[in-house]
């Protein structure tokens, strides 16, 4: 199997504050070191998520399905794209991590959501569009001190 992408967003059920934050970071970078996946969370402090998974396909549809999107931490987690992809957009990153305010997150998935989704398709492709607004956005973002969890 080649090289994949999945990209999701989901809300938390009960907040995410630094501590909390912190444990699912340091649990994400082990995993995603240990099996050669890479990859970008945004978080909100209203609790929404936004993640990109790269590495084999076997390996980011298990960890998404079997784990991501049945955990009870959160809801309304939904898959925007996944696919087949030629390089990874965030290799240098186990788990890059960056906070973006509420209009931040929403803008960024108004811009990279086709305007004429097909209901039922089979799954939809990660855009390049959105894959370069996820980039610009983390170019574009200062660190926080949160950013460093």
């Amino acid at each position: 199997m080649g090289l994949y992408h999945l990209l999701y967003h989901s809300q938390a059920l009960q907040p995410f504050n630094t501590p909390a934050l912190t444990a699912l970071l340091h649990q994400a970078r082990a995993f995603n070191r240990e099996h050669h996946l890479s990859g970008l969370l945004l978080h909100t402090p209203d609790g929404r998520f936004l993640q990109i998974l790269e590495g084999e396909e076997a390996v980011v549809r298990a960890l998404y399905y079997d784990h991501i999107a049945v955990d009870p931490r959160h809801h309304h987690c939904h898959l925007l794209g996944a696919g087949a992809c030629a390089e990874r957009s965030f290799a240098d990153w186990n788990m890059g991590f960056r906070v973006a305010n509420a209009a931040e997150l929403h803008a960024l998935l108004a811009a990279g959501t086709p305007h004429s989704l097909v209901l039922f398709a089979p799954q939809p492709r990660v855009r390049p569009e959105m894959l370069k607004l996820l980039l610009d956005f983390v170019a574009h973002h200062e660190l926080e001190p949160a950013d460093y969890l």
